[in-house]
């Protein structure tokens, strides 16, 4: 906002310059636009040259701040991730088609240019990356971001990279002039594949669902092995001579169609293909079957190992659940159970994806913990009545403490009279308090957002027990806080422990019925004092 208050107060500034030094240059600007050019004077013409000015200068600040970066985070930044997919764009222009036109006879004499133009639109990508991305790339020396210009340049021409980006952009087309246009001497552009590798390190770390690009990558590399062997098939083809032996292409039909199913024939092994006839088509069809047994051997490894981790978590969830069942079986426990430990497993696994969030974050730091958490539960934990008031570093420590449990419908979570080692935040579903004597009066619904076991957690007025009974109304996902972590929690935050025990005492009051007050008891009537007595007679006569 300050940057946005200069700017405007910029902007006044030129505007009281330009009245200042021509007070009435809108009226002559308008007499000016009506009246011929030749009855200008020059005068006139000095103030719209510097009108003409003063607007350029606006034009080049209102586009000063859309500038090139100085410094690309190549892990963060999104426009780098997208300019990679040019890169790799014009690095698979190259792969897939000088092979076709080396090949095949689609590059004629009539075409040539729009392949050049093509061709050379593609090297300026590649002179783009090495002269104006690639130099501005940050990096991390000794636990630092270095994001100075001049480092950033001599880091990025140390690296091998830079050698072969260099090197792809080799000028063998100056042979063009002595062998004519020949797709091969492109082939250097080919070395610069370290592009192609690191964008697609960039997409799979931004993809939620980077399997499925694995997948079609995979799939893309067989097709790529497919499409090389199709190409070898019609040069073979062209050495022999078009129809010239029955295994050799016939020139019929589409002819990269025709070779490239004589390649998946060969690759895959199908069979039904025509003897070879001579020796050179006889070493060309054994590489053939050799090169196919190998590559369909790694692409079935590689595909086995991206669906393998692609449905890790839920071979992971269908091994506990079967392992479970396993387990209640061998001992033989009841079968209704058995059908309740089933449906949790079934419900915590489509509810949240994984039967324990805490194991997924072990390996993190706990300053990334605590981030994930901040933003996954401090919306729910900040409304909770009881934490109001409290310090909020408090709850950022406590949030690491919460472990989310999921209660099936009728499940007690916690019983009257239970010695109380956890307090419980609803985070969805509903609970209720019941009690009575046949257990089923509902005292209260409690939803997301609500309380309860904290006067038993905090020990207040020497209450260490539950004072009702809970249970899980339908399907309820709980945070679980055990006291020991609460307790050493609030060691640190003195006066947010005194507020909390103040609030839970408050709410222990309130659940308590007032005791009647005595009424005032009348004071008893204090006798007047008893007139003097008269002298007895006897006394009277011995006196």
């Amino acid at each position: 906002r300050l940057q946005e208050l200069v700017r405007m107060f910029k902007e006044r500034t030129e505007k009281a310059k330009e009245k200042l030094i021509d007070p009435d240059s809108s009226d002559e600007e308008s007499v000016i636009a009506g009246e011929p050019s030749s009855s200008r004077s020059p005068s006139q013409v000095e103030t719209q040259r510097r009108s003409a000015h003063g607007k350029q200068i606006r034009w080049i600040r209102a586009c000063w701040p859309i500038r090139f970066p100085a410094s690309i985070d190549p892990f963060t930044n999104i426009l780098y991730v997208l300019w990679m997919f040019l890169v790799s764009a014009a690095w698979n222009w190259n792969v897939w088609l000088i092979p076709v036109r080396w090949a095949f006879p689609y590059q004629t004499p009539q075409n040539a240019p729009y392949w050049l133009l093509a061709d050379y639109t593609c090297d300026l990508i590649y002179i783009l990356d090495i002269a104006v991305f690639q130099p501005r790339l940050q990096f991390v020396s000794g636990g630092d971001i270095v994001c100075d210009k001049k480092e950033m340049r001599k880091n990025y021409m140390k690296t091998k990279r830079f050698k072969f980006d260099v090197a792809s952009l080799a000028p063998l087309e100056l042979l063009y002039f002595k062998t004519g246009i020949n797709p091969l001497l492109r082939l250097p552009r080919l070395l610069k594949i370290n592009s192609f590798f690191e964008f697609n390190e960039r997409l799979e770390a931004i993809l939620t669902k980077a399997y499925i690009y694995r997948v079609i990558r995979t799939t893309t590399y067989l097709l790529y092995c497919l499409h090389c062997n199709a190409c070898l098939y019609h040069w073979a083809s062209s050495y022999i001579g078009l129809g010239a032996t029955q295994w050799v292409y016939n020139g019929v039909g589409n002819s990269y169609i025709r070779c490239y199913y004589f390649a998946v024939k060969t690759l895959i092994t199908i069979g039904g293909l025509p003897d070879p006839t001579s020796l050179f088509e006889i070493v060309f069809q054994l590489i053939n079957y050799f090169v196919g047994v190998f590559a369909f051997s790694i692409m079935i490894g590689q595909m086995r190992d991206v669906v393998g981790a692609a449905t890790a978590a839920q071979t992971y969830y269908r091994t506990c659940m079967d392992n479970t069942i396993k387990y209640m079986t061998s001992y033989r426990i009841p079968k209704d159970v058995q059908n309740r430990v089933k449906t949790w497993y079934n419900y915590t696994w489509q509810s949240q994806g994984m039967l324990d969030e805490q194991e997924l974050l072990t390996q993190l730091p706990d300053k990334m913990r605590l981030d994930i958490a901040v933003d996954v539960n401090y919306s729910i934990v900040s409304k909770v009545p009881l934490f109001q008031g409290c310090d909020r570093q408090m709850i950022f420590d406590m949030l690491k403490s919460l472990r989310s449990v999921v209660y099936l419908p009728g499940d007690y979570v916690c019983k009257k009279g239970e010695v109380g080692r956890e307090m419980y935040i609803i985070k969805a579903g509903e609970v209720q308090v019941v009690g009575g004597p046949d257990e089923r009066t509902v005292f209260a619904t409690l939803r997301a957002g609500s309380v309860f076991g904290e006067i038993s957690l905090l020990a207040v007025g020497g209450v260490n027990r539950r004072t009702a009974n809970v249970i899980s109304h339908g399907f309820a996902n709980l945070f679980i806080l055990d006291k020991k972590d609460l307790n050493e929690i609030l060691v640190h935050y003195p006066e947010s422990k005194k507020l909390l025990r103040k609030k839970a005492r408050k709410m222990l009051n309130k659940g308590k019925k007032p005791e009647p007050k005595e009424e005032a008891k009348e004071p008893a009537p204090v006798p007047a004092a008893s007139l003097k007595s008269e002298t007895p007679r006897l006394l009277r006569a011995a006196l």
